[in-house]
């Protein structure tokens, strides 16, 4: 581990892989760059030291390591309520992978092969919160909660409740459900919905539309967490090869 010593103004950011070399070199183009950094060779010393509550603007995270792998640390991240966004890192291209990683929380999927310029623009993208694309309601005591159907969103808080259940969704998941509901009078593209994750214009995955892998898993595991509330929720419906829209399904 090689703790930060200070906080910088333009983020802080955990690295975690055990390939030394790599380790370092992520590490000092992120200081170059202006971040500070906590390094760390393993999952288990990682999983210790935001356990024990420091703060993190985003985790870099190997997705291939001895002991603990990358998603078991996420998994456990996820399971101690640590919501920090995830960027797997991995020398792995089977889309059955990216698929996996985003299921279990992450944000992306980063091959390592690709530059560091990469890299750094969607870390950028993130933290910068130009990902988002959500506009608030702008009208009386709607500023702040939403109402559609038996959905409540609340802005203020970025909670979602279902038939007045609270629906555990992560901040992208959030924005996500919102972009949609507020655009519920059409189908909205993958693209559209890829833009608000990672920035608009942003390519990944295999070929001009690899995007779409990434955004069917944000759509599965969200629908998949309005279903533990409700096994008969079908408001997001498929546009097949175009993307998907929001149904009001009733009160």
């Amino acid at each position: 581990m090689n703790p930060a010593e200070s906080t910088s103004p333009r983020g802080h950011i955990l690295v975690v892989d055990d390939d030394d070399l790599f380790l370092e070199s992520v590490s000092n183009n992120l200081v170059s760059a202006g971040y500070s950094t906590d390094t760390f060779a393993d999952g288990y010393t990682a999983v210790e030291h935001l356990s024990a509550g420091p703060a993190a603007d985003i985790v870099l995270l190997d997705w291939r390591m001895p002991g603990m792998t990358g998603i078991e640390v996420l998994q456990r991240m996820r399971r101690d309520r640590i919501e920090i966004p995830v960027i797997f890192l991995t020398a792995l291209d089977d889309q059955i992978y990216e698929e996996a990683g985003l299921l279990g929380g992450a944000v992306d999927f980063i091959e390592k092969s690709r530059s560091f310029s990469i890299l750094l623009k969607r870390i950028e993208l993130i933290i910068e919160g130009s990902k988002t694309g959500v506009q608030r309601p702008t009208t009386g005591e709607s500023d702040n909660i939403k109402q559609v159907g038996a959905l409540t969103l609340r802005y203020g808080s970025k909670r979602a409740l279902w038939r007045n259940t609270s629906v555990d969704l992560t901040l992208t998941e959030f924005n996500i459900v919102a972009y949609l509901t507020t655009h519920a009078d059409r189908d909205v593209s993958y693209r559209e919905i890829y833009d608000i994750v990672h920035g608009d214009g942003f390519v990944a995955g295999e070929g001009e539309l690899g995007y779409r892998t990434n955004v069917r898993a944000f759509i599965k595991r969200i629908r998949q967490k309005f279903r533990d509330i409700d096994a008969e929720f079908s408001c997001i419906t498929n546009y097949p090869g175009f993307g998907y829209r929001w149904q009001d399904g009733g009160e």
